[in-house]
């Protein structure tokens, strides 16, 4: 996690400042249960390159969350498998380093997922069985939509109003 997020609000944080924000908010209700999920959503912009925004979310069950985010671009994506593999790839990256850096801040334990925009309905539902796989294979849990809100709506409505200030 070397690269900035930002917050919900539009603050701009380090990998460690995310790390210690979220510690802080798990530390303030330590009796709760968290879980954490990460999602990445990309768009299209045109010459075979696409933008993609990934969201960590923190949820406290049953009451409440907090999100970050970050945003990159790839190129070379020429097909939207292509895109929607290059996804769950940025959001493994992005899992596997958070946990590393999260066992130096000794985070409180957590349950942890990889939520991907994919549905058994539509273009990429012949994709979810190895998508699915490369996650479980990596040791964390898969989400596909409905279910995939880190992805599908939090990542994905960072990547519309982008998309709408570039269109504009």
């Amino acid at each position: 996690m070397k690269a900035a997020f930002k917050t919900s609000n539009g603050q701009i944080l380090k990998s460690e400042e995310v790390i210690q924000e979220i510690k802080n908010y798990m530390n303030a209700d330590p009796k709760r249960e968290y879980k954490i999920f990460i999602g990445t959503d990309s768009e299209e912009l045109g010459n075979n390159r696409a933008d993609f925004v990934t969201a960590i979310v923190v949820h406290r069950v049953g009451n409440g969350g907090r999100y970050f985010w970050h945003r990159s671009e790839f190129d070379k994506l020429h097909t939207i498998r292509d895109r929607i593999w290059q996804e769950v790839l940025t959001s493994l990256d992005i899992a596997k380093d958070f946990i590393s850096f999260a066992k130096d801040f000794n985070l409180p334990e957590h349950k942890f997922e990889i939520h991907v925009d994919v549905s058994e309905n539509g273009k990429t539902g012949s994709m979810i069985q190895g998508l699915v796989g490369i996650i479980r294979a990596n040791d964390f849990e898969a989400r596909i939509k409905p279910n995939s809100f880190a992805a599908s709506t939090v990542a994905d409505r960072h990547n519309h109003n982008y998309r709408n200030l570039v269109t504009k």
